[in-house]
């Protein structure tokens, strides 16, 4: 792994210097103050000490410099109590994931399972899928049945569930699972839905509530033996279509499984990390509007090789579409593990380039790849700022980069936004962006759990079970910092799990957001959010003109209450999952809201006004 990690800092070494001299510059002049500061300090004391010495000698016991405390945000105020209610049973989820482990310890048992939030029907209801695996093929022979694939569970609008796989005609349908992706890829005006796996990947076309496997026809299936991860529907080429971006992991066989032969001590045949597994590249699908796709991404500037073998490069686990500069293009960042993680900037002409090291994306703060999992954007301080949060391996902090003046220069400002610290332990899958207590500063939420089921006995302070964790925006006070809530202030989301895909909607229509976390081989955990502090919120569903009827990739700018709040329809987001296209802007004590201002994916602008609050408003494309 120490060898791969030089390879990567050995190739990137000119890009990055340029990089870091400007990252350094901005730490430099953004910390300024706090060193001056300290170092007053320390004058005080060494002069105090000097004084005190002329009176009487007298024993010093020194503390060692604590720089991350002393960059970290001081006296910030104590965040709300949430309140995150366990109703996975008694909304009628049922669904428990099966990795088909037998033994073995093979890598992709340990990587799943994926969730989306999305309206199947068009009742207006979200409804809830989840992805499954499958027995192997050359494992023993089971007393049970092969588990379907993909579970939907419809929504009858008040949060709870009924299971409507079979009636979807989804049942029976068996391949190794691991994420997906929704998008309405024909312009219909109903979701679609792409399921990525170990394996060929399926896409199902919707036809009227019930779903037919056309991945053949379309030609997504991707290679027989590829393992491909997350994925993403968006126009990236700006004609109006969803084209299909697919994250590809390793190269991955059960033999090349057992010759790698990872192994900890004490336990013997153990899940390792990607290290020795050669990288893969991703699969870029286009559109053609006739139903069938076209995968272009080595010629659109997709496929990065390692400069030093000419080996495929990545090794991907999530996505997020994103227009970075706000051009009205989209652009795509992957979450790489173990490697630097990909920018691509897209070029307006089809192509694409990769900017992640240019643009201070690709590494850590100390210029290192990560165990990059999950991965979300916000603009959580209500500005011009971007952040991208990834979740990372543990003994690794969460990474949290901030633009820094404009969109091509980032910052890693994990510590001094907060997040640092208290992520460090953890190994983080799912990530997202929510406002959980509706005052109107986007909150980050991070799903943990182990990839080793017996790590505990090789690293005491490691568990395979790990607790959620809740960050709350503290906004203007703080400097829009971020405070961890309390594990006894969270309710059941710090229940422990073995976490991994994670996604948000409204289930019962109150405004608040709900949580959904799936897990290795257990059963997901729905957590009806039930902090309610009074706060306004405003909903908004958009309805964008055909082919893109789910308007993705249109961007919202609410204003109210003397704040700016900013969102982006993108479902494509976490690890493995989707969250539901709905957009909700907490208020906090505004009751009423100045203007909306939505700004379609074809560039074209909506002005809204006297929009009534705690209210979901259906806006169509004119």
């Amino acid at each position: 792994m120490n060898d791969i990690k030089q390879e990567q800092k050995d190739a990137h070494f000119e890009e990055d210097s340029e990089q870091d001299d400007a990252v350094i510059g901005i730490v430099f002049r953004r910390s300024l103050l706090i060193i001056l500061i300290a170092a007053g300090l320390i004058a005080v004391v060494v002069s105090a000490r000097w004084w005190l010495a002329r009176e009487a000698p007298v024993e010093i016991v020194e503390a060692p410099l604590d720089l991350e405390h002393l960059l970290a945000p001081a006296a910030l105020p104590s965040p709300p109590q949430a309140r995150f209610t366990d109703i996975t049973s008694a909304a009628g989820i049922d669904f428990v994931h099966d990795n088909g482990a037998f033994g073995e310890r093979l890598l992709p048992e340990t990587m799943g399972a994926g969730v989306a939030f999305f309206d199947y029907n068009n009742n207006g209801h979200p409804d809830l899928l989840f992805v499954n695996s499958d027995h192997w093929p050359f494992g023993p022979a089971l007393d049970r049945p092969r588990p379907n694939a993909l579970r939907l569970y419809e929504n009858d609008g008040t949060g709870h569930f009924r299971e409507v796989t079979a009636e979807a005609g989804l049942d029976g349908v068996h391949f190794y699972g691991m994420g997906v992706a929704l998008g309405d890829f024909n312009g219909n005006g109903q979701v679609d839905i792409f399921a990525t796996a170990v394996g060929r990947n399926h896409l199902f076309e919707n036809r009227n509530g019930r779903f037919v496997d056309v991945t053949d026809s379309a030609g997504v299936a991707g290679g027989e033996e590829s393992w491909s991860t997350s994925a993403g529907f968006f126009d990236a080429t700006g004609n109006g279509h969803l084209d299909l971006f697919v994250v590809n992991y390793v190269e991955w066989s059960r033999e090349i499984d057992i010759e790698v032969d990872y192994r900890l001590t004490g336990i013997g045949r153990a899940y390792g990390p990607p290290t020795n597994f050669a990288g893969t590249r991703n699969y870029l699908y286009i559109n053609k509007g006739d139903g069938t796709f076209s995968e272009v991404g080595e010629s659109a500037g997709m496929d990065i090789r390692n400069p030093a073998t000419g080996n495929p490069a990545g090794k991907g686990l999530a996505l997020i579409p994103v227009d970075f500069e706000g051009n009205g293009l989209i652009d795509v960042m992957v979450a790489n593990d173990t490697v630097g993680n990909f920018l691509f900037r897209n070029n307006g002409d089809g192509t694409f380039t990769e900017l992640a090291t240019d643009w201070g994306l690709g590494y850590d703060r100390n210029g290192l790849a990560t165990g990059a999992m999950g991965i979300d954007f916000a603009r959580f301080a209500n500005d011009d700022r971007l952040a991208v949060a990834i979740g990372n391996f543990a003994n690794e902090m969460s990474s949290f980069y901030v633009s820094q003046g404009g969109p091509d220069l980032f910052a890693d400002q994990t510590i001094v936004t907060g997040i640092g610290g208290p992520t460090r332990m953890a190994l983080t899958f799912g990530v997202f962006f929510f406002d959980y207590d509706n005052d109107g500063w986007l909150d980050f939420l991070q799903t943990n759990g182990h990839v080793e089921n017996e790590i505990n006995r090789v690293q005491a302070s490691q568990q395979y079970r790990q607790p959620g964790q809740l960050f709350w925006n503290c906004g203007d006070a703080c400097g829009h910092s971020f405070v961890q809530v309390l594990p006894t202030n969270i309710g059941d989301l710090a229940e422990p799990l073995v976490g991994r895909g994670a996604a948000y909607a409204d289930i019962n229509g109150n405004g608040r957001l709900d949580v959904v976390l799936t897990q290795i081989g257990g059963p997901p955990l729905l957590l009806r959010n039930d902090t309610d502090l009074g706060h306004h919120w405003l909903r908004l569903e958009l309805q964008g003109r055909s082919p893109n009827t789910g308007a993705i990739g249109a961007r919202v700018k609410l204003e109210a209450g003397g704040r700016t709040q900013y969102r982006t329809v993108m479902p494509t987001r976490s690890y493995l999952s989707q969250v539901e296209l709905p957009l909700t802007f907490g208020l906090g004590s505004s009751d009423q809201v100045d203007r909306v201002t939505v700004t379609w994916p074809d560039g074209s602008e909506q002005v809204l006004t006297d929009l009534a609050v705690d209210q979901l408003h259906h806006i169509t494309q004119p």
